[in-house]
């Protein structure tokens, strides 16, 4: 079943039977079948439907937020943040797209040729719920514009937020065929990845349904792009206003509940500040992030997503507290709801559980380095290699280490951030492929070589 069940108060709302084999099977063959006229389409033509479908989701950010905030406890607010950035992304590709897809001439050592930027056809994609709208922009924009068709399984707690994207899409002007929001169960996704009209899979989600998802799509040839967990290393170096960089760091780590997958999740500060920090940091934790209602733009700390997500999380801080870690501030369940107090963790050593796993709530796990080496060291003992950030004074210093961490994305003095026009992804367990700026839109295109 797909279900709305709202986190701020447990309350049932809805419940959606699952598509059966026989209408996701009838969901292939709508986008295959309208790939070829699709793809035939100018790209201008294409680019103005995208851009079109900006203009909607700016219209309607207020009502998307609302469904956000009802399935999955994201704040008004920052529901309101994300269909922004979706306006941006949708903009972007549609603003770029005789650019991007423009062909490549090249002389070779026998002559001249040309690369020839072309669709490969009817995709997959595979939503999360943490970010119901921007993840599903990051995959749907450039390949519209490319002239691919997608077929749309998203997460089974955000079914509203399916149907609003659909809907929008398809009042732009996008073919009811070329968009096919499906709600197939998990289990079906096998059979739709061996299908041979099924080109490619996009998905954004932990690392067990990557793993699952990545092997079904080897064993058919099929493309991945795959977007996973994250355990990002926010080092901090220096500081002229430490209160400021605790503040812009906590609020960092406390975005969306702290349930983003390139959220700092291990703060990495130099020795000579540690203890400050951790002070300060602890202190505005348990005075800045109360739980509230998600739908009052003045809370700070909504619900997880569900009440299993909330469990979860708490399991694993009781967990490294048994073994040996230390709880600075916050660490229980409040209920009614999928609450988690605003929690800071130190003194988490390669033993635990929680130096290496990821812990997807608003948890901040601490680390103490003793200088500059050693904090890169720790930045990269980890499996997970998406996004990073470092925060000082010293411009060379920061580039210096920058250059050393093991990330896909790296920031100066901000964390988590995201840009239509910037590649998104990671490496290691965080990953494979690239979304957002030019290289989003080359991982589903066929780079034609025609030698003339």
């Amino acid at each position: 079943m797909y279900t709305v069940t709202n986190p701020a108060t447990g309350e049932l709302v809805e419940e959606i039977e699952n598509a059966t084999d026989e209408e996701v099977r009838a969901a292939i063959d709508r986008v295959h079948s309208a790939y070829p006229a699709w793809r035939g389409r100018s790209v201008a033509e294409r680019a103005k439907i995208v851009s079109r479908a900006a203009e909607l989701f700016a219209e309607r950010s207020g009502e998307l937020a609302e469904i956000m905030t009802l399935e999955m406890g994201k704040r008004i607010n920052e529901g309101r943040g994300e269909v922004g950035i979706v306006v941006d992304i949708f903009n972007y590709y549609a603003d770029n797209a005789a650019t991007l897809l423009a062909d490549e001439p090249m002389r070779v050592s026998t002559g001249d040729a040309v690369i020839v930027k072309q669709p490969i056809g009817a995709l997959l994609g595979v939503m999360p719920w943490n970010f119901p709208c921007y993840q599903v922009a990051r995959f749907v924009a450039p390949n519209l514009v490319l002239g691919n068709t997608i077929l749309l399984k998203h997460a089974s707690i955000c079914p509203r937020s399916a149907q609003a994207i659909a809907d929008v899409l398809h009042e732009a002007g996008v073919p009811a065929d070329v968009y096919v929001n499906t709600f197939a169960s998990s289990r079906q996704i096998p059979a739709v990845l061996a299908d041979p009209r099924i080109m490619g899979v996009s998905l954004t989600g932990s690392e067990p349904a990557g793993i699952s998802v990545a092997t079904e799509a080897g064993k058919h040839l099929k493309k991945t792009v795959l977007e996973l967990g994250g355990s990002d290393p926010l080092i901090v170096l220096d500081s002229d206003d430490l209160d400021e960089t605790v503040k812009q760091t906590a609020t960092a780590r406390m975005r969306n509940c702290g349930q983003s997958c390139n959220a700092p999740k291990r703060m990495i500060v130099l020795s000579e500040l540690y203890d400050d920090y951790v002070d300060k940091l602890s202190k505005h934790v348990a005075d800045h992030f109360q739980p509230g209602d998600p739908a009052d733009p003045a809370t700070r700390l909504p619900p997880l997503a569900s009440a299993a997500a909330a469990d979860e999380v708490a399991g694993q801080v009781r967990k490294a507290v048994e073994q040996g870690a230390t709880l600075r501030t916050g660490g229980n369940r409040i209920e009614p709801g999928a609450y988690l107090e605003a929690t800071v963790l130190t003194d988490v050593t390669r033993e635990m559980d929680a130096y290496y796993e990821e812990i997807f709530g608003p948890v901040v796990v601490v680390f103490r380095a003793e200088n500059e080496e050693h904090a890169v060291e720790l930045a990269n003992d980890s499996p997970f290699g998406l996004g990073a950030s470092v925060w000082g004074t010293d411009p060379a210093r920061l580039r210096r280490v920058a250059e050393r961490i093991e990330a896909g994305m790296v920031y100066f003095n901000r964390a988590g951030g995201s840009s239509a026009d910037l590649p998104f992804g990671g490496i290691k367990r965080s990953g494979i492929g690239r979304e957002l700026g030019p290289a989003g839109i080359e991982e589903f295109m066929n780079k034609k070589a025609i030698r003339l």
